[in-house]
């Protein structure tokens, strides 16, 4: 689908509120649906007048005016995507109005997501598709002063949106073929004909580098572990740099402390971190940021063979500390250890954001609708939560008191990969702060958030590519000199 500004298309869009009783056009048509309460325009509603003798128009309902949101606009306008593709419109129109409280700008951005991601469907593996996109064009009516911000704004969100679908296509690839040499392939791919110089370390030069954690869990499965590094200089005349590290398990069965079968179905998507910093490196390279953006995977998988780490077993890390191994199945955090230790000490970068499918304590205590978060610095936390605000990907920091610190205290080394089943994602997130060498830094918990087993919203079933976004917004708008603390 094509977001173009001007006048055209065969159908036309009208957007109503509750509150509306007056219309420039279908006047009667709305009366009769309001009357017998046929349409009442809550937000997302459709109705559709289309036929052959019909008048080519749909009543899309936007809620109480005083509510709406861009994220609600976002919703409301995927719902209308799905309804033009049901009736298989080719084009439409909708004259786009200036809303109090919203940004001209990005209330376009908004309309125009939620058309997008209409069209998002992975249906590589299936016989016949079922989403048949339909629509080719589909034309914004905006204010004659305000195009050429809305054509920026439109041009940044086709940018932001492959993004997003790069990282749901990844993410949802099963582990047969998603191994982590397949994931460093994809990277290079997607990325290099942008800019992005990625660099790809096999082994031999993980084991150089003294990445002792991360080797620990790559030694269970015969695909070799790859350590995926991806740096966007787009600015030159700075030395600030921002990282993003993803979790990149391509597959987890749990190791020796093995999951359960029903719950290894869907163990292909632990390597959501990884697909969501990649996607967002695409978004960020198309959109040609002024900023410096490091991009780090850690990618293996965690499986058992006679090589496999082992409950019990002590290892080192690139930091020099040792853990205690409790559960072979608290593994993200062992490879991110050492990913992270690296973002601080050789990328040497001034802030750090890790994304991870980490715990599920997380999923129990915030489900799938906040991401969980916990930091070292509250001003970077701030930035984090307003990239997530703008975005629509709600974040929810939890508490990290020296309490939580000490029930990952080791014994017999300096830390343990797990302390208790109490507050797992607070315990787990303040292991990975252990390895960030004080640097500014926000984990982001994404279990609950990064797969859905339904879809809800314009966030689909499978790969939501939730953070994307996030850390899209992070990138642009980030301040990285900000005082350590």
């Amino acid at each position: 689908m094509k977001i173009l500004i001007g006048k055209g298309g065969q159908v036309e869009v009208l957007l109503i509120f509750k509150e509306t009783e007056q219309l420039d056009k279908s006047q009667e048509l709305y009366d009769y649906l309001k009357e017998r309460e046929i349409f009442k325009a809550a937000s997302g509603e459709v109705y559709s007048d289309i036929s052959p003798k019909g008048n080519n128009i749909i009543l899309l309902g936007l809620g109480e005016k005083e509510k709406l949101t861009l994220e609600s606009l976002r919703k409301a306008f995927y719902t209308l995507g799905k309804e033009l593709m049901k009736y298989k419109v080719e084009s439409a129109e909708v004259e786009v109005p200036k809303f109090e409280n919203l940004c001209y700008k990005e209330t376009n951005m908004a309309i125009a997501e939620g058309l997008l991601q209409s069209e998002y469907a992975f249906e590589k593996y299936l016989s016949e598709q079922k989403t048949k996109p339909t629509v080719k064009e589909f034309f914004l009516n905006v204010l004659e002063d305000k195009k050429d911000k809305v054509e920026e704004g439109i041009e940044e969100i086709n940018n932001i949106i492959e993004g997003i679908f790069l990282a749901r296509d990844l993410i949802n690839e099963p582990a047969i073929v998603m191994t982590p040499k397949e994931l460093a392939i994809r990277a290079k791919e997607e990325l290099s004909p942008l800019g992005v110089e990625v660099e790809v370390f096999g082994e031999e030069k993980i084991e150089e580098l003294g990445m002792k954690s991360f080797l620990a869990v790559s030694k269970g499965s015969a695909n070799e572990p790859q350590f995926i590094i991806m740096k966007w200089n787009g600015n030159k005349a700075s030395k600030e740099k921002l990282a993003l590290v993803g979790k990149g398990l391509t597959y987890d069965s749990g190791g020796y402390s093995i999951k359960p079968s029903e719950g290894m179905a869907t163990m292909y998507v632990d390597m959501a971190g990884s697909g969501v910093v990649i996607g967002a490196m695409k978004s960020i390279a198309k959109s040609k940021l002024n900023k410096n953006v490091v991009a780090i995977v850690a990618a293996c998988e965690n499986l058992i063979s006679g090589e496999a780490y082992k409950p019990g077993d002590i290892i080192g890390s690139m930091a020099g500390k040792t853990i205690e191994v409790l559960n072979t199945d608290a593994e993200g955090r062992l490879t991110l250890a050492d990913a992270l230790y690296y973002a601080a000490t050789i990328e040497k970068a001034d802030k750090i954001v890790d994304v991870a499918t980490l715990t599920g304590a997380c999923i129990i205590a915030l489900g799938s609708i906040y991401t969980g978060a916990i930091t070292n610095n509250e001003e970077f936390m701030s930035e984090v939560e307003k990239a997530s605000k703008k975005a629509g990907e709600p974040v929810w920091q939890l508490p990290s008191n020296d309490e939580y610190r000490d029930l990952i205290k080791g014994t017999t080394g300096d830390l343990k990969n797990v302390g208790g089943r109490q507050a797992g994602t607070i315990t787990a997130g303040l292991f990975l702060e252990e390895f960030v060498n004080d640097i500014p830094w926000v984990h982001l918990d994404i279990a609950g958030t990064s797969y859905l087993p339904a879809g809800t919203g314009y966030l689909p079933k499978g790969a939501t590519g939730v953070s994307v976004k996030t850390l899209y917004n992070l990138a642009k708008d980030c301040n990285c000199s900000c005082e350590h603390k």
